[in-house]
């Protein structure tokens, strides 16, 4: 299963260069782009400015970083707009109990994305952004999503490598299996500092019928002051509203 776009066309090498950003980048050098994409330096400067003037990257300080008009072709995606939407009053009653940073993510592949962020003045420093994503296996929304996931899908991460994003990241494949186990039995999913020095999260998985993974919910904070242990049930319940809300909008369709 891979995500790689076919190098043999031009849209596959433009869609290449898309995916050659990361949620921590801000502005990435037609170098590194180069590096990132393993495409010629005259293909990824030609499409580059073919994606500049279709509105699509922007160039900035020396390199280009995703446009605005990127942003709005992926709020077109009819399921994580209308998830958003019924998604938003839980996610912001989560921030007012909390005052910590929220998050609203689903699976694509071996990733989160994220669909919503929601932080205030005490905004954790997370690598995460709205339309970031990142392995599931180092995050909590991942593993809550993981947890719940087609066996196949499992196993293909669980057997594939997983990569080190800090120290502290699970890459012992008998460990995350261990914590998914857990995720199961508690409905809960944590994260000590695995995507991110510094930072830990609870998540919950937002389930429809048949316990399908539909989303999940979490909130993360700066490990100084942010106890996840002390947040868990108020980030069940909003993931447990959310589902019911979903499955009642399916059943009435």
């Amino acid at each position: 299963m891979t995500d790689r776009a076919d190098l043999d066309t031009v849209l596959g090498k433009a869609v290449t260069i898309l995916r050659a950003f990361r949620p921590d980048d801000r502005v990435v050098s037609l170098a590194e782009l180069v590096r990132r994409t393993g495409l010629h330096k005259a293909t990824v400067h030609r499409l580059s400015g073919d994606l500049v003037a279709n509105r699509l990257l922007d160039r900035a300080d020396g390199g280009y970083r995703p446009s605005r008009g990127l942003f709005e072709l992926g709020m077109l995606a009819s399921v994580e707009r209308s998830l958003l939407e019924l998604a938003m009053p839980f996610l912001q009653d989560l921030y007012e109990r909390t005052h910590e940073t929220v998050h609203l993510g689903v699976r694509e592949g071996h990733d989160v994305v994220y669909v919503a962020k929601i932080g205030g003045h005490r905004q954790a420093r997370a690598p995460s952004r709205t339309g970031g994503r990142m392995p599931l296996h180092c995050t909590a929304i991942g593993k809550a999503l993981l947890a719940y996931a087609a066996p196949d899908l499992r196993r293909e991460v669980l057997t594939g490598p997983l990569e080190r994003r800090t120290p502290h990241t699970v890459v012992v494949p008998s460990i995350l299996r261990g914590q998914l186990r857990r995720v199961t039995e508690t409905g809960v999913a944590f994260e000590a500092e695995e995507s991110a020095v510094g930072l830990v999260c609870v998540a919950a998985p937002v389930l429809g019928r048949g316990d399908e993974p539909l989303a999940a919910i979490s909130v993360a904070g700066p490990t100084g002051r942010f106890r996840p242990e002390g947040h868990v049930a108020a980030v069940r319940a909003a993931a447990a509203a959310l589902g019911s809300t979903l499955t009642r909008r399916d059943l009435l369709r």
